[in-house]
């Protein structure tokens, strides 16, 4: 009997020491890191957008299983917070600008900062909800640095900041928002034009036909600026 049970025994043993085996990658794919889940997680995001990503379907991206996916990240609201300050992250201009004016600073860092987002429309609904990551905040300490080093005090710093963020939101969701045919856009001036009587300003000005936004965001960002400038 006693030789039946360490028979049995020498059996299972394989089978439990299988089972403590940690999950293997696929062979033919690269080893699973934070910067990988965070890149698939950015192309899944933009593929399907908020809704698109769980973790089973990030980790089929990855060719992973879900439980080997929480080694890298706490949960799907950290792939979340990752993945947006992934995408937010400024190199600064191709060539430094120190020479020239504070504005054309600004001025590149914003249309830098709305175009991330337009590249990535699923950014804007998170920002203003998620924790703020290293390069969101890297971000708002260049802006207010240019912006103090301009003349704008510290009592109207977090004005500026906020006014700042405000329209470059603003403009984001407004462009994807508005992202129309030609035939629409058509046909909602010529009922414009049929109104007219009601409308006759913004009829005029064919407001519904004005599509130039990268023109429309530099000027209304010059406006702003206009205000910031020490007077």
């Amino acid at each position: 009997m006693a030789a039946k049970r360490s028979g049995a025994r020498s059996k299972r043993s394989p089978r439990i020491g299988e089972q403590q085996q940690p999950v293997q990658e696929p062979r033919n794919e690269p080893p699973l890191s934070r910067e990988r889940i965070v890149a698939t997680a950015v192309e899944l995001l933009d593929a399907q957008g908020l809704d698109g990503l769980t973790m089973r379907r990030l980790a089929d991206r990855l060719g992973s299983g879900v439980m080997s996916l929480y080694w890298h990240v706490d949960n799907k609201e950290d792939v979340f917070d990752l993945a947006l300050d992934s995408v937010l992250e400024y190199r600064g201009p191709p060539q430094p600008i120190e020479s020239q004016a504070w504005r054309e600073k600004v001025f590149h860092m914003l249309e830098d900062w709305r175009a991330s987002m337009l590249r990535h429309p699923w950014s804007a609904s998170l920002l203003p909800r998620r924790a703020l990551g290293p390069n969101i905040l890297s971000r708002l300490e260049l802006l207010s640095k240019i912006l103090s080093s301009a003349g704008v005090a510290d009592a109207g710093l977090n004005v500026a900041i906020w006014s700042l963020w405000n329209y470059v939101m603003g403009a984001t969701i407004t462009r994807a928002s508005f992202d129309v045919s030609d035939d629409d856009r058509n046909a909602a001036q010529q009922r414009l034009t049929r109104l007219s009587e009601r409308y006759p300003t913004i009829e005029r000005s064919r407001l519904l036909l004005d599509n130039d936004w990268d023109g429309a965001f530099r000027e209304g960002l010059g406006l702003l600026l206009d205000g910031l400038s020490p007077r």
